[in-house]
């Protein structure tokens, strides 16, 4: 648990804490991780892949609203290479470089 309580920013008792509520309301359940012993897997439920799909919607048209229709199309295009940026870097993979004179 502390890798994945290191990516999200949060103390292990809040993770676990956060876990338990969401195990209470059937969106999780806890396995034990083959792995480690001491750890445990979080499985997401039927009810919690609902939750998820019933709450996208609302949640895509929110960003949309709030981001996205407030940018240029110059704006995304630059916010596109920002994020594939992020992800490789949070990858483990050498980002690309910004512009191709740094190649």
């Amino acid at each position: 648990m502390a890798g994945c309580t290191r990516g999200l920013l949060w103390s292990r008792s809040r993770l676990s804490h956060h876990l338990t509520r969401m195990q209470q309301r059937g969106l999780v359940t806890r396995e034990e991780c083959a792995d480690d012993a001491r750890g445990s897997v979080v499985v997401l439920t039927p009810a919690g892949r609902r939750a998820i799909e019933t709450a996208a919607p609302g949640h895509v048209a929110a960003v949309r609203r709030h981001l996205i229709d407030l940018l240029t199309p110059t704006e995304i295009d630059a916010l596109g290479a920002l994020t594939h940026r992020v992800v490789d870097h949070l990858g483990g993979r050498a980002p690309q470089p910004r512009h191709a004179s740094e190649a």
